[in-house]
């Protein structure tokens, strides 16, 4: 049997990190991330993010991104999955939908494209998008953040606006759900989307 990928998405200061971790100890699934997960990914991840000197045009960025997920698909993802082993990642593909897509108006359409490039066709089975209030997440926040969480609001809110387009877009493969509630009624929230959507 292969494993099933969920990947959750959202915004900064959403939770992900906290509920993909919660979710991945319930189902025994191996939990991974973006970017950064394996060794050549963590030095991409230092070049798009932490070098506010040496700042990737948005078409570098893309593909820095794009390069990233192919390691991890390659090196951390897919070996998993073929061996029966689910899969729970803070972010994939929809956040360079997001944040490339709509953020740096690349479009949605090619920015999909390298990215399917990149994990030899492989999407989630299931994207969890967690949405927060702006003044829950600036409460979150408590560092300025790295180059991305840096941007200003006009950004930040194309992002937001890019990831409630493709949750509406494709609701078979995402589902919305609330992040600003406590993590324990957020945490059973997904618990119940993931066992109605995958049945696990």
């Amino acid at each position: 049997m292969t494993g099933r990928l969920i990947a959750f998405e959202g915004g900064e200061a959403a939770g992900k990190s906290t509920q993909a971790s919660l979710l991945a100890d319930r189902l025994g699934a191996l939990l991974t991330f973006e970017p950064g997960a394996t060794d050549s990914g963590a030095r991409i991840r230092s070049l798009v993010l932490d070098s506010p000197d040496l700042a990737p045009s948005p078409h570098t960025e893309a593909l820095l991104m794009a390069a990233d997920r192919a390691q991890h698909v390659a090196e951390v993802i897919r070996p998993a999955l073929d061996s029966g082993i689910h899969v729970v990642t803070d972010r994939f593909i929809g956040s360079s939908l997001a944040y490339q897509g709509f953020g740096r108006h690349l479009g949605v359409e090619d920015v999909l494209a390298l990215s399917l490039f990149a994990t030899g066709g492989l999407q989630s089975d299931l994207n969890v998008l967690l949405e927060v209030s702006e003044e829950v997440a600036r409460s979150r926040q408590s560092s300025p953040g790295d180059r991305i969480e840096a941007e200003n609001a006009d950004f930040h809110q194309r992002v937001l606006d890019g990831f409630r387009t493709l949750a509406q877009q494709d609701p078979e493969r995402w589902v919305v759900i609330d992040g600003g509630r406590s993590v324990g009624e957020v945490a059973d929230a997904v618990n119940a989307a993931v066992r109605d959507r995958l049945g696990v």
